[in-house]
């Protein structure tokens, strides 16, 4: 409901000259929460004299302050977007302006216009998201992790007890003939039962740090393409429920996004390079019950639509929605025993490649850990996975503490239930051994991958790489083939064909 009328404020906000920006034409889109005027190179975004249980702008001093604090928390990710927040004003002849000395009527936050096919969801509908863009953004999302304040407004079970809460209030009010009654009591049921089995964990993180002030709607459509690089805006300032969360509960979102576009490679890279930034392997216990909130809120949010639709055709879509949001929340929730996969082979074999690849097929949601000795051995030295090592990097002594920390980081990815794919070169029978014992003593599947090419296809492959955390050159590939590798028992994959045939053979022997 709305306590007031904006509409001298819109039609004031739809003039060119009032955003000045050299357009001849305002166009203005419109959300739940507010009114977006676009022009030529400004946006100018008013909240919407709104009032609901979950937000409230109602009042002019209200969205002042959010106005405000919408500022405060987007400059974290998006600092040269936002501008700032202005004051809508009262001139002495009854006109408004923007920023001027008269009294405020309202308030708006000031924003430079950036090119909306850049956004990421666009970009997904046209095939356009790549390896590359995913990794700069889970490196992004990962350093605003780091960053971000932790807050202790609610303990690690509070925060999630709200939110299904929540979920569980929307569901019993709109899913009606939507969501079956008994289905949805069983998803409550499981999710309830997941949520009592982590509460020490989730308590743990909190007093540990890990919720934060976070972004809190981190998906495709609040994701755009600034001087080449992935850029987060639109972050949730109105209601700290939705925002001071579990640093994987705000990533859970960008994934399950990829995942229900059918993009599940992508969301197990963004995962993967994540994890490696972050290097948080105890969160991974909770991304099932994240995913499944995710999704389960989604599906409620369509069944909302629902239930106000006016349309039938669009009231038939939200419902179709819905059910494939509540059937993806359901199976993340089931998830199977964890594996094992060890992919090896000499530099420019292509396994780091495989490993990738397989990753999205192989356990729960997004896809496989996988634990690379190439990244664990630039974390010990310090440096960035990017950074090149010199040869203080490559001494025995550091390559035997590059391999017992790999070990134990596969042992540790495995007790969170997810399976694992290890990568490392694995020239020696006993590194082939210890991985192996690995998955023995665990008490889960294992299977070992050998790939192997002819030199010259591993030498040109190393000499083209860029941006990969791999230090080899062909110097390396040709001083690892006087290896003596002893017998590979192992399935051996021949990788000097085409890429997907090369991931086919992987798939095959793993029988997926």
């Amino acid at each position: 409901m709305t306590d007031q009328d904006q509409g001298e404020v819109i039609e004031f906000l739809m003039r060119p000259e009032t955003l000045a920006d050299g357009c001849t034409e305002v166009r203005k889109v419109e959300t739940h929460a507010s009114f977006v005027f676009i022009g030529k190179a400004r946006a100018i975004k008013l909240k919407r004299a709104i009032k609901y249980p979950f937000m409230d702008f109602s009042t002019v001093e209200i969205r002042r302050q959010f106005s405000h604090d919408e500022i405060r928390v987007n400059r974290r990710t998006a600092p040269g977007l936002y501008r700032g927040a202005i004051p809508i004003t009262r001139r002495a002849d009854g006109g408004l302006e923007l920023d001027g000395s008269g009294e405020a009527v309202d308030w708006v936050i000031d924003m430079d216009r950036f090119d909306e096919d850049t956004l990421f969801d666009r970009k997904a509908s046209r095939g356009e998201l790549n390896r590359r863009l995913m990794e700069d953004l889970a490196e992004e999302v990962a350093r605003f992790h780091k960053v971000a304040e932790p807050r202790d407004d609610f303990t690690g079970r509070g925060w999630v007890n709200d939110t299904l809460v929540s979920n569980e209030a929307s569901y019993a009010q709109f899913s009606g003939g939507t969501l079956a009654a008994e289905r949805v009591a069983q998803f409550n049921r499981l999710q309830r039962e997941e949520f009592e089995h982590l509460g020490d964990l989730l308590d743990e993180r909190q007093t540990a740090g890990f919720v934060k002030e976070c972004h809190g709607d981190l998906h495709l459509r609040n994701i755009f393409l600034a001087n080449g690089r992935a850029s987060i805006f639109d972050g949730i300032e109105f209601n700290k429920t939705f925002s001071i969360i579990d640093v994987f509960y705000d990533l859970a979102f960008l994934l399950m996004d990829l995942d229900r576009r059918d993009l599940r490679r992508l969301a197990s890279i963004v995962l993967n390079r994540y994890m490696d930034a972050a290097w948080d392997t105890e969160g991974l216990r909770l991304m099932p019950l994240f995913l499944s909130m995710r999704a389960s809120a989604r599906a409620h949010v369509a069944a909302v639509g629902v239930a106000g639709a006016t349309e039938a055709d669009v009231a038939d879509r939200l419902r179709v929605e819905s059910v494939e949001y509540h059937d993806m929340a359901f199976r993340y929730l089931d998830v199977a025993k964890p594996q094992l996969v060890a992919v090896g082979g000499l530099s420019g074999s292509g396994k780091s490649r495989m490993g990738r690849e397989l990753a999205s097929f192989v356990g729960a949601a997004p896809g496989a850990r996988i634990v690379r000795t190439d990244v664990i051995r630039k974390r010990l030295a310090g440096v960035d996975p990017l950074t090149k090592l010199g040869p203080d990097g490559y001494t025995p002594e550091m390559s035997e503490r590059t391999y017992a920390a790999f070990y134990d980081e596969t042992r540790k990815a495995l007790e969170t239930g997810q399976s694992v794919i290890a990568d490392a070169v694995f020239s020696k029978p006993e590194e082939r051994a210890v991985i192996a014992d690995v998955a023995r003593d665990m008490d889960v599947p294992f299977n070992g991958l050998w790939l192997e090419a002819p030199r010259e296809i591993m030498e040109f492959r190393v000499t083209k790489r860029r941006r990969n955390v791999s230090d080899a050159d062909a110097g390396v590939v040709r001083r690892q083939l006087d290896y003596d590798l002893g017998e590979i028992t192992w399935d051996r994959i021949d990788s000097s064909g085409p890429r997907t045939r090369t991931l086919e053979k992987g798939l095959n022997i793993l029988g997926l």
